[in-house]
């Protein structure tokens, strides 16, 4: 409060109108905060603590080769080769002390980190390092020493501490409601809801004013939810309560994403530089998710991070680095140019210590179940070497298949999600160069020498406008000819009569759609017209080939499935300034509810972990899935009547307040009679209309005279 009157008193005297001033408006110099701290300050004001004092950034690095003063400059070098590769050195942060009679090394060194996390990952990558047959690195933290001094002479006992179980963190799944949830951001605010159906409406969960400072995203089990913050980002988990569970050191980080099994966070931070004609500079880091141990980090231009290196595509692509399918996070990727480098997460280094060399690659992509690498090899020297898709197995980097592709384009790589089938998107130039027409190549990945198919629509000149894999199944969609009404086809890979080869189901004509979203258990699809199409919805039956309803999302931008495939929203976000909010709608196109908000930014469902019944199970309730229903059925019916009669009480509650409002204006209007009729001099205004005679005056009005003279004619 103090500091308010000083503000106001000093704007009096500077006479300043204080109220008048737009505070979004300042902007304060890069690097200097003037003492006005974040929004999220609180959460590293101890983690900066622990960087701002003590040694905890010092490793002692011991059993170095004894040297004289004339080899001293080679070995500082070779360190300094080996450390740089594991943090970033202070300058003057390496010192190796001599002896000062023999002017011999004493056989150790000290090295100083930006960071303690630097520091512990330099300890733990480089203790027992062989540098020779004879020297062995031994590499402690410079704090250890003063833990190590301090041991009492005589052995105490630890003293045992109670057990304090921690909150489940899959606590969430447990939900006798069966209940998913979703996390909202609008204006300052991130929420996280119920989605509860039933009741007609989200129920609150957990609410936070500036949880971030840009975004928020799900681990891709739904473990975890991240937030951003000048400092770095943190992870927060449980099913209400959402406690902070690890902090991530990174400055000024802009995006994350984290590996398909949650065991490790990527970061990303690039900084724009002084000189235009420069390239950003990038600065990538891998954390282990649970310790918050940075296991490894990458530096230097945006042009080493984008696809096809500086003649591909500009600016770094995200994700940087492409994880391997399944839960195992073993290996992920990185795209340079002519380059595709594979890295292992048991040390953290290429495998075989080299990177894959293919020239002019352009895109690579992983299968979701399995370490095998598809990529794109567009054609070369003027179209002499034709393009190329491979597929590669990791580690071995054996070439399992190869496809040659001729007169390309363009190309574009689609995986189905239980890693049997890579559909890829050729578009070819026609004889005279002058136009494309596009096709598919099919890769039957789980079948023996990987056979491929080649589909072509029926019109090969309808432009493709969006393709999309059925989850869990043998089925994709696509849309494709002349907007404003393209059609949508539906294709198999088999069926009963074909197991071998892909087959159409059907072709709807004329479609108001523009994308593809297939609910998460396949079987249904949502064919979406965004932004020119201004929202128009049709959910579709795939199995029995029929539209189950047809609706309208005014100018939605956004459409998610939940993870369950029961219920599906669809958003209006602030690129749109009018209607911004969410609805909820059931799987079949009913509408559940509908929430408006001011400012509305993002909308996500928290993933669920594959469940763990075996296919056959999966199976058998799907066939008693009725004898299982019975108890919700109950449940919904309960439910059903109490909001008929909420409902109805609702409807009651607003007839007695009309009635009663109607009581008290005849009661006033009983109140002013007298006054009324002495305002008419006695007359009394208020009979009944049969009590009135009517009569018929008629009354003429002159309204203009004109003379006029009128000459006789001869």
């Amino acid at each position: 409060m103090a500091a308010v009157v000083d503000i106001d008193a000093l704007s009096a005297q500077l006479g300043v109108n204080w109220s008048e001033v737009n505070l979004d408006s300042i902007q304060l110099p890069p690097g200097n905060n003037f003492g006005i701290e974040s929004d999220d300050e609180a959460v590293y004001h101890d983690d900066q603590s622990e960087f701002d004092t003590g040694f905890g950034n010092i490793i002692v690095v011991d059993h170095l080769p004894v040297v004289p003063k004339e080899k001293f400059e080679k070995l500082e070098g070779v360190l300094k080769k080996i450390y740089n590769q594991l943090g970033v050195i202070k300058e003057n942060g390496l010192w190796m002390p001599v002896d000062p009679d023999t002017k011999m090394t004493l056989g150790y060194c000290f090295i100083e980190f930006n960071t303690p996390q630097e520091a512990q990952n330099a300890k733990e990558k480089s203790h027992g390092y062989k540098l020779d047959k004879t020297h062995i690195f031994a590499v402690n933290m410079f704090d250890d020493f003063d833990r190590l001094m301090n041991v009492r002479e005589e052995w105490e006992p630890p003293q045992a501490r109670p057990y304090v179980p921690g909150e489940n963190l899959q606590k969430w799944l447990t939900d006798e409601k069966a209940r998913d949830q979703l996390v909202i951001r609008s204006g300052p605010d991130t929420e996280v809801y119920w989605n509860d159906a039933r009741q007609k409406k989200p129920e609150p969960v957990h609410k936070r004013p500036y949880w971030t400072e840009s975004y928020v995203q799900w681990s891709p089990l739904g473990t975890y939810l991240v937030t951003l913050h000048k400092q770095g980002a943190a992870v927060w988990g449980g099913a209400d309560t959402f406690t902070r569970l690890m902090r991530y050191q990174h400055s000024m980080v802009k995006l994350v994403d984290f590996s398909p099994g949650e065991r490790y966070l990527v970061t990303y931070h690039s900084q724009e530089p002084s000189n235009p004609r420069d390239a950003s500079k990038v600065e990538i880091k891998v954390f282990d998710v649970r310790t918050g141990r940075m296991m490894r980090d990458f530096k230097g231009s945006a042009d080493e991070f984008s696809i096809g290196g500086p003649g591909g595509v500009a600016g770094a692509s995200w994700p940087v680095f492409r994880w391997a399918g399944g839960k195992d996070d073993k290996y992920f990727a990185k795209l340079s140019k002519n380059t595709i480098s594979v890295y292992e997460t048991e040390t953290f280094s290429l495998i075989d210590k080299k990177s894959m060399k293919v020239d002019n690659v352009v895109d690579i992509c992983w299968s979701p179940t399995d370490s095998i690498l598809s990529l794109f090899v567009p054609e070369q020297g003027g179209g002499n070497q034709p393009a190329k898709v491979a597929l590669v197995q990791i580690p071995s980097k054996v070439e399992l298949r190869q496809k040659n592709l001729f007169s390309v384009s363009e190309c574009k790589m689609y995986w189905q999600s239980s890693g049997e089938y890579l559909a890829v998107k050729v578009d070819r130039y026609t004889k005279t160069k002058k136009s494309t027409y596009s096709g598919f190549e099919l890769f039957r990945i789980k079948e023996r020498d990987i056979p491929i198919e080649v589909l072509e629509l029926d019109n090969k000149n309808d432009k493709i406008i969006a393709f999309a894999w059925e989850p869990k199944g043998h089925r994709f969609a696509v849309i494709h000819g002349d907007q404003p009404r393209p059609d949508v086809s539906f294709y198999s890979m088999k069926t009963a009569q074909n197991t071998g080869r892909v087959s159409k189901l059907a072709t709807l004509k004329a479609k108001q759609a523009n994308a593809l979203f297939w609910s998460p258990t396949g079987k249904y699809i949502i064919l979406a017209g965004l932004k020119g199409f201004n929202g128009q919805l049709e959910f579709f039956n795939v199995d029995e080939l029929e539209t189950m309803a047809t609706a309208e999302h005014f100018m939605a931008t956004d459409i998610e499935w939940d993870p369950t495939g029961r219920y599906v929203a669809t958003a209006v976000t602030s690129v749109h300034e009018m209607e911004n909010g969410f609805t909820i709608w059931s799987f079949n196109g009913n509408l559940v509810y509908r929430i408006l908000k001011d400012h509305f930014f993002q909308l996500a469902w928290r993933p669920r972990p594959p469940s763990f019944l075996t296919a056959e199970k999966e199976e058998e309730i799907a066939k008693n899935l009725k004898k299982y229903s019975k108890k919700y059925e109950a449940e919904d019916q309960d439910v059903s009547l109490l909001l008929s009669e909420q409902d109805r009480e609702k409807r009651r509650a607003l007839k007695e307040e009309w009635e009663k409002w109607v009581m008290q204006w005849k009661s006033l209007h009983e109140e002013e009679k007298l006054a009324r009729q002495n305002l008419r001099d006695g007359e009394v205004s208020d009979v009944e209309e049969d009590e009135y005679e009517a009569k018929e005056v008629e009354f003429e009005d002159l309204i203009d005279v004109t003379e006029e003279i009128v000459q006789e004619s001869m």
